[in-house]
């Protein structure tokens, strides 16, 4: 055959494919003229992440990223195009770790956030006492002592003089200590006889009489009297939320809505309830609670599909310990500011490795909450013995093969040991950047300075190779993920004029990804979300400014153009 003849075959063979070859469907949606950031590192370290102009979507992935010439060429006659105009795309913030109802609930209740004195604490309590009918509950949160001139922390009796008609608790920001008045003890029956519960403590005066401070499990007695939330007001608090959620550019949510507490099942359901009713406009995968018998986790994970990439229930959370903000999270050594107390431990730990075992064996993913060191210890030992157990008996892990993704949440106060074991084991260091600045007025003075150069190591986990997912950790602290963006790359606080162990923050790319890919590995997910490439769900955002390329606290006043879920514009700004 001569070269003419040679090359009309050919010809003629690619004509053929070419008749043959499915029609590619045309895109729904092509974004133009942007700086995208795709969170696709070039190396390993996220040094360096490669950008595009463009980008195409059909349904509700990601079909091509590229150049605006070559994307355009995509566009067919139903394609909608958006000019970015030259603003930044990114992909949606995956918070790792909130508590999505209950920062719902803040707005239905009083809401102590920002109180600046014991004043100003019972003021705002006093206005919630003239909107609501005696004998009624009111409950809420978010008092900090340490804020206030005198840092001490309030009584039942500062609350008596505001209200004795009504039962009051409320608790402190950090979640793990509350207040309640004489009413609410009485009806919780705490009294000068009550002992304390494993894994809690009631506070009492000189003649041991409760004073209304009551830490970790000891609030559970006040839990079990106080009403349940109607369905209405559940739902309520839930949308509100998820409204909150879309403005500040968060796509995704592994939640904790108090999975502790009863009827937290509900929460669920009003979710799925949300999904159905086509409103449901973030991922959510709910976690749930590691203490409930084996038989109700297995029947509340089969109740929903696990495929679902919208709504589905994740991994089993535990608490090792509490805060170290009311000197409950579990320390190796004493408190440097109360050397008598080392904090709460709430596990026995032969008991936690056999629960450990018995749920790895039923396929769930594990995470513990874990602030202090010794908490830290107690999770990194357990995890060691069920791994080793579970290689032994070939268990296989949540996505069905061995790497298990075990989770520490929070992981505030570690020993550079503790993050070579997270290295190890493999552990997955679920952390929230803008605990620092929450916390910087006073943790030094809870750790003294060789602790606390080791607390909140987040540059230490990035060297040594530990998977970092970031979260925000609300109500419990600010969702906003512009301010754990801040926090992660400054460790200042947010006037500038205080820095914490500066040599312990990230570069802006390091902390994007936390808060993308890292948070989307946490939840087996990584192949789903996080990036911005071909095949990956949708969910991007578009910023008002170039967080990697403004100082840092310009990064501060970030505005949230447009958020994007499966393709779907759930929030634009007006």
């Amino acid at each position: 055959m001569n070269l003419r003849a040679l090359l009309f075959a050919v010809f003629t063979i690619s004509i053929m494919q070419a008749q043959n070859q499915p029609t590619q469907p045309k895109p729904d949606l092509i974004l133009l003229h942007g700086n995208i950031y795709t969170g696709v590192a070039v190396t390993s370290s996220f040094h360096e992440i490669k950008r595009a102009q463009a980008m195409a979507v059909s349904g509700e992935r990601i079909v091509a990223v590229g150049e605006d010439a070559d994307i355009l060429k995509l566009k067919g006659p139903g394609t909608q195009v958006i000019d970015l105009g030259g603003h930044f795309v990114m992909p949606g913030f995956n918070d790792s770790h909130l508590h999505l109802a209950e920062a719902g609930f803040e707005r239905l209740t009083v809401d102590l956030t920002g109180v600046k004195s014991l004043s100003e604490f019972r003021e705002r309590i006093r206005a919630r006492v003239e909107t609501t009918a005696p004998g009624e509950w009111i409950v809420g949160g978010g008092w900090d002592q340490t804020r206030w001139p005198v840092k001490e922390l309030p009584t039942r009796w500062d609350i008596d003089e505001v209200t004795t008609d009504h039962p009051v608790f409320v608790q402190r920001v950090d979640g793990h200590i509350a207040v309640a008045n004489t009413r609410a003890l009485q009806l919780a029956n705490i009294t000068i006889a009550s002992k304390d519960p494993a894994g809690g403590h009631i506070d009492r005066d000189s003649t041991g009489e409760p004073n209304g401070i009551l830490r970790e499990t000891a609030r559970d007695a006040v839990f079990a009297v106080i009403p349940l939330p109607t369905h209405d007001k559940r739902r309520q608090a839930i949308e509100a939320s998820l409204q909150e959620l879309a403005q500040s550019g968060i796509t995704s949510v592994q939640d904790n809505s108090d999975a502790e507490a009863p009827a937290s099942w509900e929460d669920f359901q009003i979710l799925e309830e949300i999904e159905r009713d086509g409103k449901l406009t973030a991922r959510v995968s709910e976690w749930l609670p590691f203490n409930a018998p084996l038989d109700t986790l297995q029947a509340h994970r089969a109740a929903h599909p696990q495929s679902d990439n919208m709504l589905h229930t994740g991994m089993l959370k535990a608490f090792m310990d509490g805060s170290l903000g009311s000197r409950t999270a579990a320390l190796l050594e004493p408190y440097a500011d109360d050397p008598k107390n080392s904090g709460l431990p709430r596990y026995d730990q032969a008991k936690l490795i056999e629960m450990v075992m018995e749920r790895a064996e039923a396929g769930f993913q594990l995470g513990f909450h874990a602030i202090g060191d010794k908490g830290v210890q107690m999770a990194l030992d357990t995890f060691a013995a069920a791994e080793k157990e579970a290689g032994e008996k070939k268990v296989k892990a949540a996505n069905g093969g061995d790497d298990y993704r075990l989770r520490i949440e929070h992981a505030q106060v570690t020993t550079p040991a503790q993050i070579a074991k997270f290295k190890e084991l493999k552990v997955v260091a679920s952390m929230q950047p803008g605990h620092v600045l929450s916390d910087m007025n006073w943790a030094l003075d809870r750790l003294g300075p060789n602790r606390a150069a080791n607390s909140y190591a987040w540059a230490e986990f990035q060297k040594r190779g530990v998977k970092l997912a970031f979260g925000s950790d609300y109500p419990y602290d600010q969702l906003s993920p512009f301010r754990g963006l801040y926090a992660a790359v400054t460790r200042r606080s947010e006037d500038g004029k205080k820095e914490y162990f500066p040599e312990q923050k990230v570069t802006m790319e390091q902390a994007i990804a936390a808060y993308t890919t890292g948070s989307a590995f946490a939840e087996f997910a990584e192949k789903e979300k996080g990036t911005l490439a071909p095949g990956m769900l949708a969910d991007f955002i578009v910023l008002d400014r170039d967080v990697t390329a403004v100082p840092p606290a310009r990064v501060l006043e970030t505005k949230v153009l447009r958020t994007v879920v499966g393709g779907k514009t759930v929030y634009e700004a007006k």
